[in-house]
């Protein structure tokens, strides 16, 4: 995970062990934990997952998912004092950061921001670990993988066809 809002040795350590106790569960649901935040503020602490599934996740789920997750990490008590827990989907524009998540996006748009400022936008067409191939209106543009400072999905909505 890339844990957002974590700034001591201690509460890396929370979040390793909120992601080994909520990670299974989320699993059990035939989902996959893409991203978890934690923001310890005072006097509530606030922990985000980001959650899905190939064909995208309902409200209803989240909605279940968040219930069993919030009593696992009760009884678990992996959490010190009270806690909000949000339960959504990454969204359309989801941040890609790790290689399976670049592999899931393979023949959908994305945009990369490179070292340098450069952006790149195209169909990803293909990942290897060192580089990302993507097709930019038929011209292939290949980016090195160690380049991009930021990648992200490209929320591609469908228009009528005009008759």
């Amino acid at each position: 995970m890339c844990p957002v809002g974590v700034n001591t040795v201690e509460e890396a350590q929370r979040v390793a062990l909120i992601e080994e106790v909520v990670a299974p569960v989320v699993g059990d649901h035939g989902l996959e934990l893409v991203d978890l935040e934690w923001r310890g503020l005072r006097p509530r602490g606030v922990l985000r997952l980001f959650v899905d599934k190939r064909g995208g996740i309902g409200i209803g789920e989240c909605e279940r998912l968040s219930r069993e997750i919030g009593d696992v990490l009760d009884a678990a008590a992996v959490i010190e004092g009270g806690y909000d827990l949000e339960v959504s989907s990454p969204g359309l524009d989801r941040q890609l950061r790790k290689e399976r998540e670049y592999r899931w996006a393979v023949g959908k748009q994305v945009r990369c921001w490179l070292a340098g400022g450069e952006e790149v936008r195209g169909r990803l067409t293909e990942v290897t670990s060192e580089r990302l191939v993507l097709d930019r209106e038929g011209e292939r543009v290949e980016v090195g993988r160690a380049g991009v400072t930021k990648a992200r999905l490209e929320a591609e909505v469908p228009w009528p066809r005009k008759a």
